[in-house]
Parts: C-alpha cells; structure tokens; sequence
C-alpha cells in the first residue's frame, strides 16, 4: 500500500512475514481510506459523517459476503478477514471514532481521550495480534496500552497540524490546571503554560507505553522485534518533543533516516522491567 501519510510505525514492512503482508496492507487500506473520508478534502462534517456511515455499510456488507462499494478496499479486507478469522467489531470501532472526529470535540478529561484512543487505536493492535493468533487477556492490555500511547503522542507531536483545523485533543481539566482554555489554544501559540502542559503530557503518554512495552520482548520472533522498533519509534518522538522545549504548537517533529540506527540500538538493548521513572527509553 502507498502511505502518502506520515506514520510513526511501519506498515507491513520486511519483518512481517510474507503470509501476513496482504492482510495487514488490507487492514491499513481500510482505517487509511476511512481517515481520508474524516479528514480530506472540503465535505462539510454532516457530508463526511454520511460518507462514513455509507462506508460501514460497505463493511458489513462486506463481511457478509457481498462487496459493493470501495472494491479496492474491502475485496481484499473481506479475503483477509475470511482466511484470519478477524472479528468485525474493531472495524466498526474505528469507524465510531472517524465518526466522532467529524465532530470535533473537545474531551473533558483524560479518561474521555483514552475512550477514543480505545477506538481510534487499539483496534489496529488487536487486528494485528489477531493475525499472529495472540489472544490472551494480558497481551490485549499491553497492545492497548502502546497502540492508546502513540495515539497520544501523536497528538502532542501534532498541535500545529491538527489545531488548525479545530481539532483539540488536550484534557479540559489538564488545560485548566495551567490557565489555559480549550478555546484559546486554537491560537496556536507556544508559550511556558503550553510547554507546561505539554510536558506534563508527554509524561504520561510515555508512562503508558512503558506499561505496553514488555508485550514486544514476550512475542516471539518477528513480530516481536517489529513492536520493539514501534515502541522505539514512539519514544523517539517523545525525545525529540522533549528537545524542542515542547513547542509542538508551531513545528512538528518527525523521525528520519538519522532516528533509526538510534532506535534499533534501543531495540536491541530492551529491558523487561519497565524504565523508571517517567519514560526513558528502555
């Protein structure tokens, strides 16, 4: 699959093994077209909302047998859903968060964000589990606790992207705690109360993938060393907001080339236990 997007973990790279390939391009296609629908182009949210819900339908369809709409899209996911046994339900909990980005909400709270990371992201871990025949309660955890932590980071690597166009992801009550308004942090300014907050927020997004994280030293094989690179990529970024005094409302960090030897040193070197405190690489 083409990724004209950034991401901040592989897709279907040279550590999965060839049998997977396919359905892991299937599973991308499917939550990249539906971002597409959420996030592009001019529609008015009443018309993607309907897009999005025009494109459920296809799901279901789908998975029932009969591909209609978005051919390119749910051929292959219908054949890859049939030949892993994928469940339907993280399909649909996707599409409820590309849904609620249509509205632009604001969250009160942190447990408000995890809810909608719990749809926005943890599914693709799940699905992903699912396709190596990982099914036990404590690696579900684990794989949310990483898939909810590069949500958030992605978050806090993204203000000067995602404010812009209305989309605010800080906790009320964290904004509040530093004199800050939801509403008045459209601005896009960075000053001490944003960095503040930002590095405050950081904390915690990097405290969860360290709770996620000893999921990639327990999966065997290639899969293993796949998650160990996500995790290293996640805390990468987390390094790199670090560096920039957490002013993240006006330039966006992003991995390179140079992030890579790093990260896979890191890789290599992975502990067990979790890193305390905070979220040091492990």
């Amino acid at each position: 699959m083409s990724v004209d997007h950034y991401e901040n973990f592989p897709v279907a790279s040279i550590l999965c093994p060839a049998r997977l390939r396919p359905a892991v391009r299937a599973i991308y296609a499917f939550a990249r077209t539906a971002d597409d629908i959420a996030d592009e182009g001019t529609a008015s949210p009443d018309e993607r909302r309907d897009e999005l819900l025009r494109y459920r339908a296809a799901l279901h369809a789908a998975f029932a047998g009969a591909v209609q709409d978005w051919p390119r899209v749910f051929q292959p996911l219908a054949e890859c859903a049939r030949r892993h046994g994928l469940p339907l339900s993280p399909f649909d909990d996707l599409l409820d968060a590309f849904v609620q980005d249509c509205a632009n909400p604001h969250y009160q709270d942190r447990a408000e964000l995890l809810d909608y990371c719990r749809r926005s992201a943890n599914p693709i871990g799940r699905l992903l589990l699912a396709l190596y025949g990982v099914h036990d309660r404590a690696s579900l955890m684990q794989s949310d606790a990483i898939c909810s932590a590069l949500q958030l980071i992605n978050f806090w690597q993204d203000p000067s992207v995602d404010l812009p166009r209305g989309r605010v992801y800080f906790p009320a009550t964290d904004a509040r705690r530093h004199g800050l308004a939801l509403n008045a942090l459209t601005a896009g300014r960075d000053d001490a109360a944003t960095q503040a907050l930002l590095r405050e927020l950081v904390q915690w997004a990097g405290s969860l993938m360290q709770q996620g994280a000893p999921l990639a030293l327990r999966l065997p094989g290639r899969v293993g060393w796949e998650l160990r690179l996500v995790v290293q990529g996640g805390l990468r970024i987390l390094e790199k907001i670090e560096a920039m005094q957490f002013r993240t409302f006006s330039q966006r960090p992003t991995l390179g080339r140079r992030d890579f030897a790093p990260m896979l040193w890191r890789a290599l070197r992975m502990r067990s236990r979790l890193a305390a405190p905070g979220w040091a690489p492990l």
